[in-house]
């Protein structure tokens, strides 16, 4: 009877050990899958300008524009926000908490304040289209490196914002920053406060090597 009990506890506990197993290898799955989808997009460069320079339509429109190319992109499950700043919200501010990645899964920051430090990865190697595309930079034609942010290096706000983006006029220049970290002005590195246009017009932003291109972030 003694072995019997014995063969039993064995099988027993061997049942148990294999339960544990596949309770922990579907666990494991299940993380994986889950890093996985918080590695989907949810940072990029729009690859284009809706036509009106700094006039999206106020910052609702420049969201609406990050939206849309959201949607094409197939991430539009998903809330998305310009990164700008405007009389009433600094651009740091609009954004979530993070972390952000590009198209090709790749981190850009993992929270605000990295997003803001020397921890940055927004580089051109990085700054993606929502297509997963690179966009030319400083040295290229044409350069469309200058991406509109009206703010400072710390994300809040510095200088004009096109009349809080419902301008095209030339009454005011707004803060950029180089995606590609390269090229002129009185901070040339800074990926969102490089220096000012010379106006909020598409003329006027293709002057300083722009496009009237934004960085949109996943919230």
């Amino acid at each position: 009877m003694k072995s019997v009990k014995q063969g039993s506890d064995k099988w027993v506990a061997a049942l148990v050990a294999g339960l544990l197993a596949a309770s922990l290898a579907s666990a494991q799955a299940l993380a994986a899958e889950g890093a996985a989808g918080d590695a989907s997009m949810s940072f990029f460069v729009t690859s284009h300008n809706p036509g009106k320079g700094g006039d999206f339509g106020g910052v609702k429109g420049a969201d609406a524009h990050c939206q849309s190319l959201a949607e094409s992109a197939g991430v539009g499950d998903r809330q998305w926000a310009a990164y700008l700043s405007t009389s009433e919200e600094n651009a740091r501010d609009r954004i979530g908490a993070g972390p952000w990645y590009n198209a090709e899964g790749v981190m850009v920051a993992k929270d605000v304040e990295a997003l803001h430090s020397v921890a940055t990865n927004v580089s051109q190697a990085t700054a993606l289209t929502e297509k997963g595309e690179h966009i030319t930079g400083y040295g290229d034609t044409p350069n469309r490196h200058d991406i509109l942010t009206a703010s400072n290096a710390q994300g809040e706000l510095e200088g004009g914002t096109c009349q809080d983006w419902t301008s095209s006029s030339n009454d005011e220049g707004v803060m950029v920053g180089h995606f590609d970290r390269q090229g002129g002005g009185a901070q040339p590195t800074s990926w969102n406060s490089a220096h000012q246009t010379k106006g909020c017009d598409i003329p006027a932003l293709k002057s300083t090597g722009g496009d009237g291109l934004l960085y949109c972030f996943a919230k």
